[in-house]
C-alpha cells in the first residue's frame, strides 16, 4: 500500500490544521493507521491512531482533546484534524498503516507502511 500524507503548513498558534492520508494499492478498512511526529533534534513520537475496521482511536497525552483523528473507508482516508495547536506541536508529521489488527496501535515499529512526512509548523 502506497501513503500520501498532505495538509502541512504553518498556523499560529492556536490555529487548525487537518492532514489526510490517503493509500493507494489496498483498502484502509481492515488496516491500523496512525500519525506520527518528529521534531527538529528529537525522536519519532506516537500522536494518534486508529483501527480502521472498528473506528479505534488512540491519542498521546499531549493531544488529546486537541486532535482528533477519523477514517473515511469509502476514500481510503484517514484525516488527523488538529485544534489549539501549539508550538511544540511543530514537526514533521508520518502517517502509517498495519494490516496486522492486533499489533501495538502506538508502537512505532509494528506499521509496516509508511508515507512521506508533511511539516506543521506552529509559530507563537
Amino acid at each position: 500500500v502506497q501513503l500520501q500524507a498532505s495538509g502541512g503548513g504553518l498556523v499560529q498558534a492556536g490555529g487548525s490544521l487537518r492532514l489526510s492520508c490517503a493509500a493507494s494499492g489496498r483498502t484502509f478498512s481492515d488496516y491500523i493507521v496512525g500519525w506520527f511526529r518528529q521534531a527538529p533534534g528529537k525522536e519519532r513520537e506516537f500522536v494518534a491512531t486508529i483501527r480502521c475496521r472498528d473506528g479505534r482511536t488512540y491519542y498521546a497525552d499531549s493531544v488529546k482533546g486537541r486532535f482528533a483523528i477519523s477514517a473515511d473507508n469509502a476514500k481510503n482516508t484517514v484525516r488527523l484534524q488538529m485544534n489549539s495547536l501549539k508550538p511544540e506541536d511543530t514537526a514533521v508529521y508520518y502517517c502509517a498503516a498495519e494490516p496486522n489488527y492486533y499489533s501495538d496501535p502506538i508502537n512505532q515499529h509494528e506499521y509496516n507502511y509508511w508515507g512521506q512526512g508533511t511539516q506543521v509548523t506552529v509559530s507563537s
